[in-house]
């Protein structure tokens, strides 16, 4: 239901108005005078504000204006007894959508604000599609370290060739997201995209799935099935964990490949295969073929252009970047306001090796952005794992040649824990990794 804040300092107008706009449907919230108008402005958050342009102490100019730096997209409505040219030109400068004179007639009124709320919500919808589409293509592949340069620069040299692709890294690291910007770059990017997770898939259902089958090739096929090559034709098929793929069906792969062709199961037709393949696999293939779980003959079509995505810890001065970039996401799905990272926080997370790459990052900052409360994220809330991993990675935590005195480190390491927590022991000891009474007992040993 939207909410709507009608501020004029005539009861009987307020009341008019009310009546009206509840029978519409609208939430109706009332303000008497100016100041009244900005503070349950602030407290409620109405959808939409009918403003009177003449209220005592502070008139509808001001209130408009204090409004629109608390929310400029906020619509707002000027009603006057006292219109003139010149007021409803200063009020639509100032941000007002519409300025109606009084008397005026209540149903064209009424169809002016539906109008607005309407268009103000496409107008959110498209904000909202674009954001998506934004973050679906472009912004989600994220560096700008010398190793990522490379990964994009090689995306715009292939991505518009026939050339199958290989996308190799470790899980997390963004394999999909690499495939995805390759066919939107390439003039394919109008035609079908169709992936499938080869290890995602039954062994038994999965050469069905990618070829199809005719009707009674058999039990229980009573219809013709369009596999997934006949749905890509003309665009990209992404075989991802392209390693699982059993050996019998990489024949059927290297075949398309190889003969740009293939027949549906339990079918003689013969299919002309007008798409282009890439794939991916965190797994080692050269291995395989060594081991004989994958065909060499395979391997060698599917890698005319090898990419290598490099994991997160060999690019970590990616993450200042990827962080700001899923603190924003994260806020922004959850309709939280602006969240900043303590400078602490995020050091620990720079000397963190994420073995889950990129997606362990962003299920970190997820959760941390759930658990902030003041809208900065700080190492109290940092997961304790990450904290002992970042601080057993550290180079200046190595044992010089010459040796140290160990209670010395100790005690540096206790107070540099408390001072993070900001004197909170619960919190020193959680960095720490030992108990409050542990902590206590080394605060009383070294006289902190």
């Amino acid at each position: 239901m939207k909410k709507i804040l009608i501020a004029d300092d005539e009861k009987n107008m307020r009341w008019i108005l009310g009546k009206a706009l509840k029978d519409e449907g609208f939430s109706i919230v009332e303000a008497a005078d100016g100041q009244e108008a900005v503070e349950l402005f602030i407290d409620t958050e109405p959808d939409m504000l009918v403003l009177d342009y003449r209220m005592p102490d502070m008139d509808g100019m001001e209130v408009l204006k204090r409004i629109k730096t608390i929310n400029q997209n906020v619509p707002v409505i000027m009603i006057t007894a006292h219109g003139s040219t010149d007021a409803a030109v200063e009020a639509m400068k100032l941000g007002a959508i519409d300025y109606i004179s009084k008397p005026f007639d209540m149903e064209e009124l009424k169809i002016t604000i539906k109008k607005v709320l309407n268009i103000e919500e496409l107008n959110n919808t498209i904000d909202y599609l674009k954001t998506r589409v934004i973050e679906a293509y472009d912004s989600r592949i994220i560096g700008s370290s010398k190793k990522m340069q490379e990964v994009f620069q090689l995306i715009d040299k292939v991505a518009d060739t026939p050339a199958t692709i290989l996308i190799t890294g470790e899980s997390g690291t963004g394999k999909e997201l690499v495939a995805n910007a390759i066919h939107n770059k390439s003039t394919r990017k109008d035609k079908p995209y169709i992936k499938v997770n080869c290890g995602a898939i039954p062994e038994a259902l999965l050469e069905s799935e990618l070829f199809g089958y005719e009707k009674g090739a058999f039990t229980g096929a009573q219809n013709r099935k369009v596999g997934r090559f006949d749905r890509a034709q003309g665009g990209t098929l992404f075989l991802d964990e392209i390693g699982d793929l059993p050996l019998h069906l990489q024949v059927k792969i290297l075949r398309v490949l190889q003969e740009r062709e293939f027949e549906r199961v339990g079918g003689t037709e013969v299919i002309k295969a007008n798409v282009r393949i890439i794939s991916a696999t965190n797994r080692d293939l050269e291995k395989m073929v060594q081991e004989g779980a994958f065909r060499e003959d395979l391997l060698y079509r599917l890698k005319i252009i090898p990419i290598q995505i490099p994991a997160l810890r060999d690019r970590k001065e990616d993450i200042p970047q990827l962080v700001d970039y899923f603190i924003n996401k994260f806020a922004r799905e959850m309709s939280k306001e602006t969240i900043i990272m303590d400078e602490d926080a995020l050091d620990i997370l720079t000397h963190y090796d994420f073995p889950g790459n990129i997606r362990e990052l962003e299920n970190i900052i997820e959760r941390l952005v759930i658990l902030t409360i003041d809208r900065k994220i700080t190492v109290s809330i940092l997961p304790k794992e990450i904290v002992k991993g970042a601080f057993s990675k550290r180079d200046n935590f190595r044992l010089p040649s010459e040796g140290i005195s160990l209670e010395e480190v100790e005690e540096s390491f206790v107070r540099q824990a408390l001072e993070l927590a900001k004197g909170n022991q619960t919190q020193a000891a959680r960095l720490l990794g030992i108990s409050r009474h542990a902590l206590i007992y080394r605060m009383e040993k070294f006289k902190i």
